[in-house]
């Protein structure tokens, strides 16, 4: 079970290291279900080398490809990114808390 989550977070973290993948992922947040040429279009690479982004973003769970006659759609599927944002809210605690202590010690 511990392994599954860790490869999950592994799989989101890794795919949203690429500002490529994040500008593709913000696109859809904006206006889900486009087509992959329509994706593609703002970006400053080839075709296929998109589709290798869109692959990586399917492969961590981030987006979903729908196929209908030749046009593939792509929608963007939170729930990876959820579970990223519990894991880095239980840091946000650590850190804030660690942060407050600081600022407590230099006001003294």
């Amino acid at each position: 079970m511990v392994n599954s989550i860790h490869a999950t977070l592994d799989r989101t973290f890794s795919a949203l290291a690429d500002p490529t993948r994040r500008a593709l992922l913000a696109r859809l947040g904006e206006q889900d279900g486009l087509s992959v040429s329509e994706l593609a279009r703002p970006i400053s690479m080839s075709l296929p080398a998109v589709m290798k982004h869109l692959d990586v973003l399917s492969d961590a769970g981030l987006i979903t490809r729908t196929k209908t006659g030749r046009t593939v759609s792509c929608r963007l599927r939170a729930a990876p990114m959820e579970e990223a944002m519990r894991w880095l809210a239980h840091y946000q605690k650590f850190w804030s808390g660690s942060l407050d202590r600081l600022a407590t010690l230099l006001e003294k």
